[in-house]
């Protein structure tokens, strides 16, 4: 009898059931590629609370007879890891990190294994490394060995049988793409192979309480290589993102069942390993030009951390008939919703023109509060006037070319004043009563016209 084969994408896990030139869900080219499907492996072994095929049946118990106690989250040693997570790791959790290669995943892991080794029992697991390569990589790191027991492996199953017989509280697994299955016959990193070791380390975390640190490699779109249900079965998503060849690195939750989504973590690389940057926006703003035209200063809020972030903007004539756009740092299409806006309601002539919008320091600008930045921004390079060297803006820019209001904008205020700026350009309306700390003038204005007639 033929076996039975599916066909799955390469790039985003995506089934289907014949083959196809391009993936319907994230719409690569030519990586749809042949599979057999797997037969479930027959599980043996003495039936457990009454159930037929031998696996324990879970009884219903009611939310009050469920204990918890207070040591369900503990810390990791490294502060902005910790905010990402929600507070620290969860006991029991199962948390994904992934990112490009060289990013300072496997850096990260085991920086945290110095703090984790003082009051836990930590098993850190490569497939790509050797254990005398570990051993000369923590030492680099200074990271003490009391505690940390490492384990170069492949094989699922042998993993496991380290976990039951050291009973660690943190493992540690790097990465996912390396593990294979026995019981399945395809390659190690292939879909299979990554949802049968994935739910394998999932009933290890919950089943026995092992917190589980799984390092997962991206692919050239930039999500975690491997299927969609890969991300749902994890408690904790998490992306290192920044260019390997700049210092800086953004650690940021995908998803997260424990706490927010949108709290960040910022790191430097140095030659000792990745160090905490607790006050991101002096660091984003290091180095930045005085009296040159198309820049400017924004707050963003990531999660509860006000963030200051420069934007730059170069606008100049164009000699094709489609002028050139390119946005970096900030979402295409809103970019493209500003300068329609900038020529429309601010009157000017920007069609014709090649604009060029940055964002300094690796920041992904989301938050529409950065609008009347850009917009002051583009506008400064294309009359070639600069803007204030002590001013930011905060607001929201209609299609209208009107000023909405950002919330949480007092506490946008105080991050602006504490980093040395004097003046702050925000909507005429806002809501509730605003009081601007000490020293810092608020300049209101109701449209981008307001804006630049005050600044340009």
């Amino acid at each position: 009898m033929k076996a039975k084969t599916l066909f799955y994408c390469t790039d985003c896990g995506n089934e289907l059931p014949k083959w196809a030139g391009q993936c319907p869900a994230c719409k690569a080219w030519n990586t749809i590629v042949e599979q057999p499907v797997e037969k479930p492996a027959k599980r043996s072994g003495p039936v457990k609370g009454g159930s037929v095929t031998g696996v324990a049946v879970n009884r219903p118990r009611s939310m009050a007879e469920v204990e918890t106690t207070d040591e369900l989250r503990f810390a990791t040693g490294m502060g902005e890891l910790d905010r990402v997570l929600g507070g620290g790791a969860v006991k029991g959790s199962l948390v994904l990190v992934g990112g490009a290669p060289g990013i300072g995943k496997s850096t990260l892991m085991l920086q945290i294994c110095d703090n984790l080794c003082r009051f836990a029992k930590v098993l850190y697991v490569s497939g790509e490394e050797s254990e005398r390569q570990i051993k000369l990589r923590a030492e680099r790191l200074r990271v003490r060995g009391e505690g940390l027991y490492l384990l170069a492996e492949t094989n699922l199953e042998n993993l496991v049988d380290a976990v039951h017989q050291l009973q660690p509280d943190v493992l540690i697994v790097d990465s996912i793409q390396t593990l294979y299955h026995g019981d399945v016959t395809s390659a190690p990193g292939s879909v299979s192979q990554v949802k049968e070791c994935t739910l394998t380390l999932m009933q290890l975390a919950k089943g026995e309480g092992v917190t589980v640190f799984v390092i997962g490699h991206v692919n050239k779109e930039g999500s975690i290589a491997g299927p969609k249900v890969l991300e749902h079965m994890v408690d904790c998503v998490l992306y290192f993102e920044g260019e390997r060849h700049m210092a800086y690195r953004i650690l940021r939750a995908a998803k997260n069942r424990f706490g927010a989504t949108n709290e960040i973590g910022v790191f430097e690389m140095e030659d000792t390993g990745l160090t905490e940057v607790p006050n991101p926006s002096e660091a984003m703003l290091a180095g930045r030009p005085t009296g040159t035209p198309g820049t400017c200063v924004t707050c963003v809020m990531e999660g509860a951390r006000p963030v200051l972030a420069e934007i730059q903007a170069l606008v100049v004539p164009s000699s094709l008939g489609n002028p050139r756009r390119v946005s970096n740092g900030f979402e295409y299409s809103r970019a493209m919703l500003l300068l329609a806006v900038l020529e429309k309601r601010g009157g000017l002539m920007v069609g014709s023109c090649d604009a060029y919008l940055n964002v300094i320091g690796g920041l992904y600008l989301e938050e529409p509060a950065a609008d009347l930045a850009a917009i002051l921004a583009l506008a400064s390079s294309f009359r070639d006037r600069p803007v204030p060297h002590d001013l930011t803006a905060i607001g929201e820019v209609g299609l209208t070319g009107e000023l909405r209001a950002a919330s949480t904008l007092g506490q946008r205020l105080s991050e602006v004043k504490r980093l040395g700026f004097t003046k702050c350009m925000i909507p005429k309306r806002t809501q509730g009563k605003l009081a601007a700390p000490e020293g810092l003038e608020l300049i209101r204005v109701a449209n981008i016209r307001e804006a630049m007639a005050a600044l340009l």
